[in-house]
This record gives C-alpha cells, sequence and structure tokens, in this order.
C-alpha cells in the first residue's frame, strides 16, 4: 500500500514526533494536522512539525491515505464516531495508545468489525514533557515499535506502517494485544503509577514540610516520570485496569515482604535481593541494547 498523505490526529509530543520524523526524513509526500486548536496547529506548522493542518475532519479524513491517532484513550472511541462516515476502506488507520485492548474494542465497536486496514500500535519511546514543543523528530530511533495486528488485519496493511515506523528508526515487534497490556503494565504502567503515588505522598507530607528541597539524583531519576501528562495517565490507568491492578497488587505483596525483611534486621536476605535485582538489571538492559542495536532499521 503506498502511503502519500498522512493525517496526524493529536499533534502532541507523540503525534508531532511521529509527524516531524516522517517529514523530516521525507517519508510521505504530505503531512497535516487534525485538531481543534488552530493556533496549536499553527505553532506545529511553524516548528516544522505539520506540511499544513485541517480543522474541518471530513475534508481531513477523506484525503488521506494514514491516519494516526495520538489522542488520550479516553478520546478514543468519541473521535473514532467522529470519523466512521468520512473514512474511505483503503484508508490505513493506526494508533500510539498505551492500551491495546481497550483501542481494538473502541474499533469494533464503532464500525462494527475490525476493519482490515487497522493496524493496533504503540511506540515505546516519550519524554516527561508533552505537548507539539516537544515533539522530536529522532524521538524514536532505536527504541521499540510494538504492534498489534489481529485476525482480521490486512499484510499489507502491517507493512505500510511497519515500514514508516522502520523509516524513523524504530525496532519494530508484533505481539498479541492483550499480551502487550499485560507486558506494559508490569514495565511502564506500574513503575508510572509508583512514581506519582510517591510524589503525592510526600508531597507537603505533614512529618516532612517540604521534603523536595533534599533530594538528590537518586529521587529525581525514580520520579522523572511523575512529570508525565496527568490526561494521557489517567486513561492508561482506566483503561488497561485489569493488569494494571494485577501488578500493583503483586507489588504491594512483594513489599510487604520487604517491610518484614527490614523490620526483622534480615540483612543477608536483603542482600541477596538487592544483589539479584542488580545483576538482573544490569544483564538485561544490557541485552536490551544489544537487541536495539541488531535491530534491522530498514
Amino acid at each position: 500500500m503506498k502511503v502519500n498523505k498522512v493525517l496526524v490526529i493529536g499533534v502532541g509530543l507523540i503525534g508531532g514526533s511521529f509527524a516531524k520524523g516522517l517529514r523530516k526524513r521525507q517519508l510521505v509526500e504530505e503531512v497535516v494536522g487534525f485538531g481543534f486548536h488552530p493556533e496549536k496547529l499553527q505553532k506545529a506548522v511553524e516548528l516544522g512539525v505539520l506540511d499544513r493542518y485541517e480543522t474541518h475532519l471530513p475534508t481531513a479524513v477523506a484525503e488521506a491515505d494514514l491516519i494516526m491517532l495520538a489522542v488520550p484513550l479516553g478520546a478514543m472511541s468519541s473521535l473514532l464516531e467522529e470519523m466512521n462516515p468520512y473514512l474511505r476502506p483503503e484508508t490505513i488507520l493506526t494508533d500510539a495508545g498505551s492500551a491495546k485492548c481497550s483501542v481494538i474494542e473502541a474499533v469494533k465497536s464503532v464500525f462494527g468489525h475490525l476493519p482490515s486496514s487497522f493496524v493496533a500500535g504503540h511506540p515505546i519511546a516519550g519524554k516527561e514533557s508533552s505537548g507539539v514543543e516537544a515533539a522530536d523528530g529522532n524521538l524514536f530511533v532505536k527504541h521499540r515499535v510494538i504492534l498489534t495486528p489481529t485476525e482480521e488485519t490486512d499484510a499489507k496493511a502491517i507493512q505500510a506502517v511497519k515500514q514508516l515506523w522502520q523509516g524513523l528508526g524504530a525496532c519494530v515487534s508484533e505481539m498479541s494485544p492483550a499480551y502487550h497490556d499485560e507486558v506494559l503494565a508490569a514495565t511502564s504502567h506500574l513503575p508510572h503509577l509508583l512514581a506519582f503515588n510517591l510524589v503525592d505522598l510526600l508531597n507537603e507530607h505533614e512529618a516532612l514540610g517540604n521534603v523536595f528541597q533534599y533530594t538528590a539524583g537518586g529521587f529525581r531519576d525514580f520520579t522523572r516520570i511523575a512529570s508525565s501528562d496527568a490526561t494521557m495517565w489517567r486513561d492508561i490507568a482506566v483503561n488497561n485496569r485489569e493488569a494494571i491492578v494485577k501488578w500493583l497488587k503483586n507489588y504491594r505483596d512483594s513489599l510487604d515482604g520487604m517491610i518484614e525483611l527490614v523490620e526483622d534486621k534480615r540483612g543477608d536476605q536483603l542482600f541477596e535481593l538487592f544483589q539479584a535485582a542488580k545483576e538482573a538489571r544490569d544483564l538485561h538492559i544490557v541485552q536490551r541494547g544489544k537487541e536495539l542495536q541488531d535491530c534491522d532499521f530498514e
């Protein structure tokens, strides 16, 4: 499937970086943005993120060869309903949502089936900053992008989406939507919720006052992701709630065990836990770097 005109709906960090990367590498003929705030879209044009923008959804959708949905998960269903009357059957539809089962269910609910041209996806990349000003055309270079096609997904549509991501320097892999949501709940969603919770716990705590003036690098590293967009993470927590709750409970059980070790001064067992965690992290982070280095980016 040839992709000449790409429409990006949601020109923030992820959508904007996708758009800017396509333009920078001249992977398509035209990148158009859609939104309800013309001043923000104009800013995106000025920053070189978009070629132009549309504020009339029917026109924007009808002209596109590929549409990237880079909106919060909570906005997905209503947006799909608005798009439905104007979407051409051959137009490839993809997304960047962090919870795939909920997006797939939204598509199925709106269209009554899963269109063969729909390719669910999720780039594993980001920053703590948000908005089009943070858009980076190199954001996805040597980062993983996960596609979660279903049995209904057309192979040519998958290949077209895959080639665009590879053109942006990403390492593309595929997995089932359910496995994606389970893995991301444990490795991404759980850490974000823990960071949010820790900062909220310590913020002006009555026993500590303004404790943040005393924090060092370790605290900043651990809580950096608590600066992420609150709307996006609210939607992720709600839309992937079953897997997230499961891993929050697993973490709670593990934390209870650590509390007992500390209370009982069981230093040897604490050392074993810390050492095993250090070795596992060191091994797998190095291995992940090698996998991305060896990935076929072409």
